[in-house]
């Protein structure tokens, strides 16, 4: 039988690993949003922030986890994640499509 917490915390132990190299360079309430977001949308299979919030499971009662979110929703994204996180994905594209993968980004 397999072992599905071991392989859900193996999961959320990547993603977190992965949002920890595109807001390595963010302050910590960022690098936190960072997480929770890409987290609970994955982990939710949704956008919406209910949804999200739904799968990140805090103590907290789910419209301020919403009105968290959402604040941080409204400053947009940061340029330096935006950077760390095309440095991320640029190792996994190849080199003939890097050029391609810039331009739409851009």
């Amino acid at each position: 039988m397999t072992n599905f917490t071991s392989n859900t915390y193996t999961l959320k132990r990547k993603i977190l690993t992965f949002t920890d190299k595109i807001s390595n360079r963010l302050p910590k309430p960022e690098r936190k949003f960072v997480a929770d977001i890409t987290y609970g949308m994955l982990a939710g299979g949704s956008c919406l922030l209910t949804d999200v919030v739904d799968q990140l499971h805090e103590p907290s009662k789910k419209i301020n986890v919403v009105d968290r979110l959402s604040r941080h929703l409204e400053k947009g994204t940061p340029a330096a994640a935006a950077a760390s996180y095309l440095q991320t994905i640029k190792k996994w594209v190849p080199q003939s499509r890097s050029y391609t993968l810039m331009t739409v980004m851009l």
